[in-house]
């Protein structure tokens, strides 16, 4: 089941009701198992082979504080192909967690091709996860660059100004 697949509406609004409860803390530290028990319920509804299976759990290992056991399934939510804004959002998650995990490179070398992807309302989201992974690389101008380019879409004023400092911090000279 891909992005454009169709799920059951009911199935959606129970995985939005989990993640809602986890967002007002309904599931805290003592909590944890509790709550990736109940993704888990939720997923063993969906068909075999469904991308969304990988990458609800993987979600929730991460949101957990488990990114060593989200990685494998955000590889195979992929590998099974998870497209689109879930796809997406799967290699930004992927990413931040390769970082936590010590493996920075393979998140830059994940996001880099987002940069130049359609635009989305995630573009800043990848900007920041890339601006992480290249500061734990001691690459901290790149980053920079990243996260100012992002803000400066964002000013009511200064946007050409702040957008030329972002390419001056890599650019020639830099």
């Amino acid at each position: 089941m891909c992005e454009g697949d169709t799920v059951n509406q009911d199935w959606e609004d129970r995985v939005d009701a989990a993640w809602a409860a986890f967002a007002r803390d309904e599931f805290p530290e003592e909590r944890a198992a509790e709550f990736r028990a109940l993704i888990d319920g939720l997923v063993a509804e969906l068909p075999d082979g469904s991308p969304r299976v990988p990458f609800e759990r993987a979600c929730a290992f991460d949101s957990t504080g488990h990114s060593d056991r989200a990685v494998p399934l955000y590889r195979e939510a992929l590998a099974r192909g998870l497209d689109g804004y879930r796809g997406r959002r799967t290699r930004i998650q992927l990413a931040s967690s390769l970082r936590n995990i010590g493996e920075a490179e393979e998140g830059v070398k994940l996001l880099t091709p987002e940069l130049e992807g359609p635009s989305d309302e995630l573009d800043d989201a990848v900007r920041a996860c890339l601006a992480l992974c290249l500061s734990s690389l001691g690459r901290d101008r790149e980053g920079l660059s990243l996260v100012i380019e992002a803000l400066a879409a964002h000013m009511p004023r200064y946007q050409r100004s702040m957008a030329n400092y972002a390419r001056a911090l890599v650019g020639p000279g830099a």
